[in-house]
């Protein structure tokens, strides 16, 4: 297991962490520009990055990212059709896509209303092995997203990994549905070989409810069935969380 030493950033509120996500994303955004010509991100659900999405479609962010090279990917969705008020594809397009306008061909969102969600996730794979160039099957090496956003949630999940669940064991697939048991609902999720290659992680952790997972990941022993944020381990890449002093309350070390 790689060993990697998370950066833990402390602000004072969740604004705050949004704010300073922003400017993560102009940084890594502008160099991956203008390392490779595009950058490729992947983004989060859930309530916390929603501020960071609205902050990225108004100025400065929206001039100063050049959004026409841009690639936008989901960590994860819920097994809903793309207006549902779940969808994280449509808070991002609330929130983000739509006043910047970006193409369609750059936002690949994951097509979990399907009736067959592995069949979705599979295409999903094929999106990836398509932008990227690489090629799917046995020994493909995962694609290297430039960022990945995730969160934390109060039991330990990020993405679609839940405690004690199938996909938390993919080796090989890039994308996988996942039944969440304690939800009892379908998801899916990209997995630990897609997030191990990124080059850049960042957590957004807010809120109070967050503070005993945050500090178990963080500080607490190694239990990554019960706690599969904490398997987030990116190979070559560097893993931030930007919490908020509510979160960061029962930090010890960091």
């Amino acid at each position: 297991m790689t060993i990697v030493i998370p950066e833990v950033r402390r602000f004072a509120d969740a604004e705050a962490i949004s704010r300073a996500a922003a400017d993560e994303v102009q940084r890594i955004a502008t160099a991956a520009i203008a390392a490779r010509g595009r950058f490729t991100i992947a983004l989060s659900g859930g309530s916390t990055p929603k501020r960071l999405y609205a902050l990225l479609s108004r100025e400065p962010f929206r001039t100063t990212i050049d959004w026409e090279r841009v690639e936008i990917f989901f960590g994860d969705e819920r097994a809903v059709p793309p207006d549902d008020a779940e969808s994280n594809y449509r808070m991002a397009r609330e929130a983000m896509l739509e006043s910047l306008a970006l193409a369609p061909s750059r936002i690949h969102r994951m097509e979990a209303e399907r009736p067959n969600l592995d069949a979705a996730a599979l295409a999903y794979e094929a999106t990836l092995a398509r932008v990227f160039g690489l090629a799917l099957g046995a020994g493909s090496p995962p694609p290297s997203l430039d960022l990945v956003l995730l969160g934390l949630g109060p039991d330990g999940h990020t993405a679609s990994l839940f405690p004690h669940t199938a996909a938390l064991h993919e080796a090989r697939r890039w994308c996988v549905p996942n039944w969440v048991p304690q939800q009892s609902a379908h998801r899916m999720t990209l997995t630990y070989p897609v997030f191990d290659q990124a080059r850049e992680i960042v957590f957004l952790v807010a809120g109070a409810e967050k503070a005993a997972p945050l500090a178990e990941v963080l500080e607490g022993p190694q239990d990554f069935d019960r706690l599969p944020s904490q398997r987030i381990r990116p190979a070559a890449g560097r893993l931030v969380f930007l919490v908020d002093e509510a979160a960061a309350a029962k930090l010890g070390r960091h």
